[in-house]
């Protein structure tokens, strides 16, 4: 990933990529920044800036070339080289992860599992054998492994995410609902369902509120 490019672009590419290999499938060669912002509701400027950065330039009254584009904005978010990753917690949330098959498109694969029940350790998700944490420090050394997924309750996470950075690791993608706090030099992404749920909810409020009277009243 080029680290002149702003995170914001950053988590905007994907939204593009997706429009991008749509447009391909549908077989255009083609397409203007202005059609792309229009598509996603965006600011035909913002979107002409953010595919400025990734160095690819557009012709005037023809746009970009569709292939180009799909094959610039995946060298920029890495996606063209595969992340192996491991996941901790090997429960109902971990197991749908690992049978996410969007990830392996964005060049990410998740390659080992471990958890501390016994009842899952050596049972098979998804062609992965679930591996006891005793195991992780060898396993992310032999690997090269560097980046992890934590879907482990939130009591557990503090104490897994200092163990999977004494191991090696220097990307945790945390899904446990609390902050954990790690030393410098650690990247750290958390996602907190419940927060993307309350979001949801008062967004769907929101829309309930602005409908007739009487509309889903048992909602509000």
């Amino acid at each position: 990933m080029d680290n002149k490019i702003p995170i914001p672009t950053i988590k905007r590419y994907p939204s593009y990529l997706r429009r991008l290999q749509s447009y391909q499938q549908k077989g255009m060669v083609n397409v203007s920044a202005t059609y792309i912002a229009n598509d996603l509701q965006l600011n035909p400027i913002q979107v002409r800036k953010d595919i400025s950065l990734t160095g690819i330039e557009g012709k005037p009254k023809i746009g970009f070339a569709v292939d180009d584009l799909i094959e610039s904005l995946t060298n920029s978010l890495g996606w063209n080289n595969t992340n192996d990753a491991i996941l901790i917690g090997v429960g109902n949330l971990g197991r749908a992860l690992m049978g996410y098959e969007g990830f392996s498109q964005n060049g990410f694969r998740i390659v080992g599992a471990f958890d501390k029940n016994p009842d899952i350790i050596g049972t098979e998700v998804n062609g992965i054998t679930v591996m006891p944490l005793e195991k992780l420090e060898a396993y992310v050394i032999e690997n090269r492994i560097n980046l992890a997924i934590m879907t482990v309750p939130a009591k557990q996470a503090q104490t897994v995410a200092e163990l999977l950075v004494k191991c090696g690791v220097i990307g945790i993608w945390n899904f446990a609902p609390v902050h954990i706090q790690l030393p410098e030099g650690i990247v750290v992404e958390r996602t907190d369902l419940s927060s993307h749920f309350a979001s949801l909810s008062e967004k769907m409020r929101r829309v309930m509120v602005d409908k007739k009277p009487g509309f889903r009243k048992g909602w509000l």
